[in-house]
């Protein structure tokens, strides 16, 4: 996943020498290749498995195996938890959030409490932070310049206000800790390629972030479909852009469905008019009986034909 890669500088502290040490003088049996083995012979383990860490995940993160077994509970573990619920990490997500990012638990408490006071200071409220940190795990691992590089990026780039700069990665937060690369890919996709204008680009992306991160080749399939297939103008496409969500499949199955039928009809000055909404969003059933104006045997008929 392109938002799962740990900074480089997670495990600076560490220095050459420091290494060596820990691979000349092995803390655990060399037999074994798994942290499970060692719960008993380490309080820090046993105390984190009781927390609910998952010890199988964490050990296939490079280095943090060797990471956790240096750490003492007391000394080392526990401020950090207790920064953690401080933030507002919930008790329930303590394990689930340092199986993904072990590597906060060697982070100088200093500096993550700088990092908090950043996002603080550029208006985030308590629980906003709380929400961004839990669903982007790593967020706190990155310096201040780094968050404040990430919040300009996307401000310059997409022309958005300090306030909509906000909400955008109050919502997707893994804006603020992924490659940039993949982002700055899709809008020039969405441009380019697509040919959507910087206006509705700005709208798409405020409406779906989603689509910052989405695959280029699913973003091209869906737009050919969309634009080419069904006819659906940009402005409808950016009045809707929660379509580039859905399946494709999911989109064809229904508008043959509709075509079939002869209700086919997504523009709006007509009378039988359909919304992308409504086509994708519904269920089944409902998409059946209220936009198709049939059974939902009849749909599940029609699909075998296909």
């Amino acid at each position: 996943d392109w938002d799962d890669v740990p900074p480089s500088s997670a495990l600076e502290e560490i220095s050459e020498e420091d290494a060596v040490q820990i691979i000349a003088e092995p803390l655990l049996p060399l037999q074994s290749s798994t942290l499970r083995d060692y719960v008993d012979h380490s309080e820090t383990l046993a105390k984190l498995v009781h927390l609910g860490v998952d010890l199988s995940q964490v050990e296939k993160r490079q280095k943090a195996g060797q990471l956790l077994l240096t750490l003492d509970f007391e000394k080392d573990v526990r401020k950090i938890l207790l920064f953690l619920k401080d933030v507002g990490v919930e008790d329930n997500q303590l394990g689930p959030f340092l199986t993904k990012n072990p590597y906060i638990l060697a982070e100088d408490l200093e500096a993550l409490e700088t990092r908090v006071a950043y996002l603080k200071s550029k208006k985030f409220g308590k629980a906003e932070i709380a929400q961004m940190v839990s669903r982007a795990p790593y967020l706190l691992l990155f310096s201040v310049e780094r968050l404040d590089n990430r919040l300009g990026f996307f401000k310059n780039e997409l022309g958005l206000s300090v306030k909509k700069t906000k909400d955008l990665v109050i919502r997707l937060p893994r804006l603020l800790t992924g490659k940039l690369e993949p982002v700055k890919e899709n809008l020039q996709v969405c441009q380019l390629e697509l040919g959507f204008q910087r206006n509705e680009i700005q709208q798409i992306v405020f409406k779906t972030p989603k689509i910052l991160t989405a695959s280029k080749k699913r973003l091209r399939q869906t737009f050919d479909y969309l634009h080419n297939i069904m006819g659906i103008p940009h402005h409808m496409l950016t009045r809707f852009p929660q379509v580039f969500n859905s399946k494709l499949l999911r989109i064809r199955e229904r508008h043959m469905f509709l075509t079939f039928l002869g209700r086919a009809q997504y523009d709006p000055a007509q009378p039988s008019y359909i919304s992308l909404d409504q086509l994708v969003s519904l269920p089944d059933e409902v998409f059946c009986t209220e936009i198709a104006k049939a059974s939902i045997q009849d749909f599940e008929k029609f699909l075998k034909t296909l």
